[in-house]
């Protein structure tokens, strides 16, 4: 298969004087000697059994690319099918080496959240259970404010506990009904919280330890809070044991310092309506040191009331209400009308006719009439040999027989009986002996004082 002109050059060439000329027929013998013709330059002619096919060059290159690329994809598929079984062995490691590669980051990720949830779980049980016990801790203290509360003995407010600024936005306390120190709310239940929290496995770790900072500064503030209200109320208790045994020292002092004996003064106590089983005072095996001091104060005070009710027996406290001013002392002074030593066995209060005059100690009357120097006059018996007389009275409001208590008006200031002016006589005897009044008074200013 060639080009026309170069399978027919054999031919004569045309004249170019034969412009215009028909163009002659080719004989027959060409024909039939199955010669090809001649074509033009760009054609190309096929001869097969006496036949001629002529085609352009674009229909011989298609079919010749499609003839190539047949070629190609016979020795491709050859070489596929002689190599596939190392490809397909190469495709299925690349495969399950990838699938490996991804279940180890998936375990690895799985692991990591696990470790999370547990770190999660871990903090939340933390969280709780420092919780719990600032919840017990606040409840202790309740139950110390309310002992503190109920004690006649503390003078002003039970310290309160306040947070600190800006831990409004983490925890609000309220009031307690009970006292001034502060009730925590709780927190959500711990399902609603890691539910909450359940997106911060992704966020950064530094966001999580800011928030567990955050909880944990808020609980620091909260204990140190707590902490304040149990040393302020520790430091009330230790006032109030303190005062009361101060007075206590004072009141055997007293008691002492009289010459009298404390054991016949609490005989002498009047018997009240009381009564019940006995029940022995402990302390449980986990009492701390507030319970343990709450119940020395206690001891204390049962024993300071016992002692009030023995010395509401001694008359040691002042007979008129106002300043006292003495008249005339205890002691041997010059008589009054007769100008010669005497004996002087009380004190003589100033004071205006009609001023009331009141009895020192709990007792009874004994004595409630004229008397002759002692005009009219009111003499009350302590008991335990104690009495008190009071003299030259205008008036007598009291009668023989009858119990007074202290400070109530057994007459008025006169002047009867042996008397230059309106004053009150006053004395205080010991087993029937006149006694000094100023040292028992000295003993009211010294209790008093606590």
């Amino acid at each position: 298969m060639s080009k026309s002109s170069a399978q027919f050059s054999q031919y004569p060439q045309h004249h170019p004087h034969d412009h215009g000329r028909a163009f002659q027929r080719r004989p027959a013998v060409a024909a039939a000697a199955a010669i090809p013709l001649p074509a033009t330059d760009d054609a190309y002619t096929i001869v097969h059994a006496g036949k001629q096919v002529r085609f352009g060059p674009v229909v011989f290159w298609i079919v010749v690319g499609t003839v190539v690329l047949l070629g190609l994809w016979s020795a491709a598929t050859a070489t596929y099918f002689a190599f596939r079984d190392d490809v397909l062995t190469r495709l299925i490691a690349r495969q399950a080496e990838m699938q490996y590669a991804y279940e180890d980051r998936i375990a690895e990720l799985r692991a990591k959240v696990d470790r999370t949830t547990s770190r999660q779980l871990l903090d939340q049980e933390q969280f709780d259970q420092k919780l719990d016990q600032i919840m017990k801790r606040q409840t202790a203290l309740e139950s110390r404010a309310t002992a503190l509360g109920a004690m006649p003995d503390v003078t002003g407010s039970i310290p309160r506990a306040l947070p600190q600024r800006g831990d409004s936005s983490q925890i609000t306390p309220k009031p307690s009904p009970i006292s001034d120190t502060v009730i925590f709310v709780a927190p959500p239940d711990r399902e609603a919280r890691l539910e909450s929290r359940a997106p911060a496995v992704a966020a950064p770790p530094t966001s999580q330890f800011a928030k567990n900072q955050g909880f944990d500064n808020v609980l620091v503030r909260l204990t140190s809070s707590l902490d304040q209200v149990e040393r302020r109320q520790m430091a009330t208790l230790s006032a109030v044991e303190e005062g009361m045994d101060s007075r206590m020292r004072r009141m055997r002092g007293v008691v002492s310092d009289l010459g009298l004996n404390l054991a016949n003064l609490e005989a002498a106590v009047p018997r009240t309506a009381m009564g019940g089983p006995f029940v022995p005072v402990k302390l449980t095996a986990n009492a701390g040191p507030f319970e343990k001091q709450l119940n020395r104060i206690n001891i204390t005070r049962a024993e300071m009331d016992r002692l009030n009710r023995t010395l509401a027996l001694v008359p040691y406290r002042k007979p008129v209400i106002g300043e006292v001013e003495f008249t005339s002392g205890f002691g041997v002074r010059s008589d009054p009308f007769l100008g010669r030593p005497a004996m002087h066995t009380g004190l003589d209060f100033r004071a205006a006719t009609g001023d009331p005059v009141r009895v020192t100690a709990n007792g009874k009357v004994v004595s409630a009439g004229w008397s002759g120097g002692y005009g009219r006059m009111v003499e009350v018996d302590h008991g335990n040999g104690l009495s008190t007389r009071y003299g030259h009275l205008s008036e007598i409001n009291v009668k023989v027989g009858e119990f007074v208590k202290i400070g109530q008006v057994v007459g008025l200031v006169g002047s009867t009986g042996r008397s230059t002016g309106p004053h009150l006589h006053y004395e205080t005897r010991i087993e029937g002996e006149a006694v000094d009044p100023q040292k028992f008074l000295r003993a009211g200013v010294r209790l008093s004082a606590g």
